[in-house]
């Protein structure tokens, strides 16, 4: 039961013979052939999420979204240099300002104007910074939520409050929680995927954790800097025995692991195991084909340019038009959006990685009529300061040219399904330091997410250690003029 939901969780048991053949990997794909049958037989296929916690469910009420596609930019980019463009930031630059409005983290200097130009762009008419010229493109699609905050000014709680809408405890995902309502429409691939070259972020996998939930609803983590499908893929060819030994081998550890789930019915973490093994088999058939992009015309891998940005926004979409709930794009690990020095050539740098393939993602979608039933994010998870950062050990190697963390005002915006196009909501002060007008928390945004791809945020919750949960936890308010 998925609104009000009343599931158990039983405690793990000891282990056995058996128990040890699954959780030592023998139980690879155990339960792979039962599904590969469900999938040629009408009356498996039609069975209840009960049997298959992943098959497609519809939301609470209509919703035209399908898919999301979160572009995660790690580190936290500038408002006053993308999408908030302040003239009297740039008027007044230079000047100290003894407004107790503008405390940091770290200790802080004069106004320090943006190195960037800005002008409008579309019908609407819409301001965007010189480093994203082909996002700039797409305004008239995009709502621009200038007014975003968060509650401190540290990388570890902000991600995981953008991320799980609770920045200290465990909790699921906002990915975990739409594959958990809505199921996949694809059930040989993840529903759930999370790409991050080079490594996992701050907080790591907790960025994409299940949490309480079902561990099947788990984010799966995807190391785009690889290009080798074996290697960006784990496992993914079998080159030690024949499809048809396989499918023998299959066959008797399916028989195994039905006895050993018979023995401890309701055990959600074998059950999720299982599951993750099932879907681990069926990818052998599906995943090469979703993550070569070489497969992609020539025309269409120009358009979104060079470079692992590139490459990984474009498995984004082929992801989703395979029908892949959630995917999530993180830009910055390694070299993060995180200036606190030399923001004018880092910023440009990070921009340039990604704009391109940005506008391509978004002409991409609409010209094959996705973009009406995906919803695409952008923004980290805060902004920084229209001040500059001064000197300190550690933090910004004695330069004076870049700026520091900042959660009480920035700028996130989203486009495709259900958004109202061509819109600014709400605003900074005359600095772009802190939300003043029609401000949105982290929550308020989590819970128009949900209102958009079909849910109420209030009412879709989760039953665990005697209490319902939801995404908002005991906060959020719907943004409706975000919602066309």
């Amino acid at each position: 039961m998925l609104f009000g939901s009343s599931e158990t969780h039983v405690s793990p048991v000891a282990v056995g013979r058996r128990g040890m053949l699954t959780r030592c990997g023998m139980g690879f794909g155990s339960m792979a052939l039962a599904g590969m049958l469900h999938a040629g037989n009408p009356v498996a296929a039609s069975g209840s999420s009960a049997s298959n916690p992943m098959l497609p469910r519809p939301p609470q009420f209509p919703s035209r979204v399908k898919h999301v596609i979160h572009l995660f930019m790690n580190g936290g980019p500038s408002q006053v240099d993308t999408f908030d463009p302040k003239p009297e930031l740039q008027r007044r630059g230079g000047q100290t300002i003894s407004d107790g409005n503008l405390k940091t983290e770290r200790p802080t200097g004069a106004l320090f104007p943006s190195p960037y130009r800005f002008r409008p762009y579309g019908q609407s008419g819409i301001e965007v910074s010189e480093l994203f010229p082909h996002v700039a493109q797409h305004v008239d699609d995009m709502a621009i939520i200038r007014s975003m905050h968060a509650d401190v000014p540290n990388h570890e709680p902000s991600l995981l409050l953008m991320n799980c809408g609770e920045a200290r405890l465990v909790r699921p995902s906002m990915g975990s929680w739409l594959t958990y309502g809505l199921g996949t429409e694809n059930q040989n691939l993840p529903a759930f995927v999370s790409m991050c070259p080079g490594g996992y972020p701050i907080q790591e996998s907790q960025n994409w954790q299940s949490g309480f939930l079902p561990g099947v609803y788990q984010g799966t983590y995807v190391d785009t800097k690889h290009t080798d499908i074996e290697k960006l893929v784990e496992n993914i060819r079998n080159d030690r025995i024949t499809p048809r030994d396989q499918t023998l081998q299959l066959g008797l550890l399916q028989s195994l692991n039905r006895q050993h789930l018979a023995e401890r019915p309701g055990d959600a973490q074998l059950e999720s195991r299982i599951q993750s093994f099932e879907l681990a088999f069926r990818m052998q058939t599906q995943a090469t084909d979703a993550f070569d992009v070489s497969r992609e015309p020539r025309h269409i891998q120009e358009m979104y340019g060079d470079g692992v940005q590139a490459r990984q926004i474009l498995i984004a979409r082929r992801l989703v038009e395979r029908g892949v709930r959630f995917v999530q794009v993180w830009h910055g690990q390694g070299q993060p959006w995180d200036n606190h020095d030399d923001i004018e050539v880092n910023h440009r740098q990070l921009a340039k990685q990604c704009d391109q393939a940005i506008g391509a993602l978004l002409t991409d979608l609409k010209q094959r009529g996705l973009l009406d039933e995906t919803l695409v994010i952008w923004g980290g998870e805060f902004g920084r300061t229209p001040v500059v950062e001064l000197p300190k050990k550690g933090s910004n190697a004695g330069k004076i040219n870049g700026r520091d963390h900042n959660h009480w005002g920035f700028t996130m915006w989203m486009a495709g399904g259900g958004v109202r196009g061509g819109y600014v909501h709400g605003a900074t002060d005359e600095f772009g330091f802190r939300a003043v007008e029609n401000k949105v928390h982290v929550h308020d945004l989590h819970a128009t997410i949900m209102k958009l791809v079909g849910f109420d945020h209030e009412k879709f919750t989760y039953h665990y250690a005697g209490r319902d949960f939801r995404l908002t936890d005991i906060h959020g308010k719907v943004v409706d003029e975000l919602i066309a």
